[in-house]
């Protein structure tokens, strides 16, 4: 079923508009290949986030490169609080490797300033033997 006019507009909207506005990230990042991501738009004070399941001890590598300094951070849920045990910025780039204690969803997450930025990103992950 195909659809057309505003009906189509509205269901793509309806998909589309929440990782707009949440900053989404749509490919999962596997142990087989790093996540590459170019030129991902932040608009001003707006965050965006890439969210990668770890067990305990496995690492996540990460980089990035901004446009514009932006605020970036490493955090997960516990209960109802959003736990960051990386939280750097504003800065035009960043590198580490994040071994997880708990095993936890982790968000790495940019937070745009005034004036926007433009975001490279590459995140690679690294599973503890097993």
């Amino acid at each position: 079923m195909m659809l057309r006019g505003s009906g189509a507009r509205r269901a793509a909207v309806a998909v589309i508009a929440p990782c707009l506005l949440l900053g989404c990230a749509g490919t999962p990042v596997t142990s087989d290949a790093p996540k590459v991501v170019k030129g991902m738009a932040i608009a001003p004070y707006e965050i965006h986030e890439d969210c990668v399941r770890l067990a305990p001890d496995d690492r996540l590598d990460y980089t990035f490169d901004a446009t514009e300094p932006v605020s970036f951070e490493i955090r997960y849920r516990e209960g109802t609080a959003a736990l960051a045990p990386i939280a750097r910025g504003p800065e035009l780039t960043g590198a580490g490797v994040y071994k997880a204690l708990l095993p936890r969803e982790y968000c790495l997450v940019w937070e745009a300033g005034p004036a926007g930025a433009l975001v490279d990103y590459r995140l690679r992950l690294r599973p503890a033997a097993r």
